[in-house]
């Protein structure tokens, strides 16, 4: 059974495996965007997403989705029946069950122990969100920049990272030349290792 069902009611259980169903997403693919309505509510079981907003041709990156683990965004949104205010991509090839939204919302009737599984979500996305509104308002840039790659190869398990100054721009809500500069300055302090086409931390 997949951990994060391991607390719920063996009825439910059932009923989730009975009406939801497991797909293989291939990695950079968008699975959510802002203004779609929601019509699953993605819980990983393996592979990483990301979810991140966007003003204008800017982006911020908000929280990464990893296994047991769901989307609060997608969650509330279904259950109010609104567009959703956020983007989702998959970080890596991904496999997820795909809980139908119309049927959450009659489990939580039903089932009243569903929702411990988001409020768990909840409590977990609450306190990234504090950390990344943090980190953008207080912390330096340098410091944003090399926790965020700290942050992806502890995810991704890789070292070096495929990762672009543009991307890296975008998911931290600046610009490509400030990335770029601040990446030469870690690599004079000998914290990482630029190399043609990806990014070695030391």
């Amino acid at each position: 059974m997949l951990q994060a069902l391991s607390h719920l009611n063996s009825e439910l259980v059932e009923e989730i495996e009975t009406n939801s169903k497991t797909q293989e997403i291939e990695k950079d693919t968008e699975i959510l965007r802002e203004g779609q309505y929601v019509k699953v509510i993605p819980i990983v079981l393996n592979g990483l997403i990301k979810v991140f907003t966007r003003h204008g041709d800017k982006e911020l990156l908000l929280y990464y989705i990893k296994p047991n683990e769901s989307c609060i965004m997608s969650f509330s949104a279904s259950l109010k029946n609104e567009p959703s205010k956020v983007f989702a991509i998959t970080e890596e090839n991904t496999t997820a069950l795909l809980l139908p939204a119309d049927q959450v919302s009659k489990w939580i009737k039903q089932f009243p122990d569903i929702n411990t599984l988001f409020f768990q979500q909840y409590n977990l996305r609450y306190g990234e969100l504090l950390d990344t509104i943090h980190h953008v308002l207080f912390d330096k840039m340098d410091k944003r920049l090399y926790d965020y790659l700290k942050e992806k190869v502890k995810l991704t398990g890789k070292n070096p990272l495929k990762i672009s100054h543009r991307q890296i721009a975008n998911e931290l809500g600046t610009a490509r030349e400030v990335i770029s500069r601040v990446m030469k300055k870690l690599e004079t302090e000998e914290k990482l290792k630029q190399h043609m086409h990806s990014i070695e931390l030391l």
